[in-house]
């Protein structure tokens, strides 16, 4: 591999307080500039394979990736975890009276009807757990008025994160014993 530089013959020291003038060379920082190795000749030169072909004679492929199907909804669960959800909010938002009023059954069945239609629709077991139910519990909160929008959404998600995926794993292993 040969190594080539650049040097200037004249530079003239510049100082930092001084800007360079039109008389004056520009200073750049010196730089190597390398160019590939040239190719060795060989005997027969018309068949020559490329640099990366003699480095990486058999090129690495990307394994096809495998999908991972989850299992589908069950309704039965569903059900289940909806009835749990929605007595585990009621006990959370009672503790917040000031806040809900006499709108909290409101409150409770607008986040109980998202969190069971996401359990009905998309909810496959752990790893399936989405953000998007509990914004849409914070949008539908909003839109219909009702108080503690904020709250109702984030106290939905933190339980569901603690419990949900747990609760799945508790049915599905119940079910194999029987």
């Amino acid at each position: 591999m040969a190594l080539y530089t650049c040097s200037l013959a004249s530079l003239s020291p510049l100082t930092p307080a001084k800007r360079p003038t039109s008389r004056s060379p520009i200073l750049r920082t010196p730089s190597i500039i390398l160019h590939p190795p040239s190719p060795i000749p060989s005997l027969s030169s018309s068949i020559r394979k490329p640099i990366s072909a003699k480095i990486f004679p058999n090129p690495l492929r990307a394994a096809a990736t495998q999908k991972y199907q989850y299992p589908d909804p069950i309704p039965e669960f569903a059900e289940a975890e909806t009835k749990k959800f929605r007595a585990e909010l009621v006990k959370r938002l009672s503790k917040d009276k000031e806040t809900f009023g006499d709108d909290l059954n409101a409150v409770v069945n607008v986040c109980a009807e998202i969190f069971s239609e996401f359990l009905h629709k998309e909810y496959g077991g752990p790893g399936t757990l989405l953000v998007e139910p509990f914004t849409d519990m914070l949008v539908v909160l909003k839109e219909k008025k009702l108080p503690g929008a904020p709250l109702a959404a984030r106290s939905s998600l933190l339980w569901a994160q603690n419990y949900v995926d747990q609760d799945w794993e508790i049915w599905n292993n119940s079910k194999l014993l029987k």
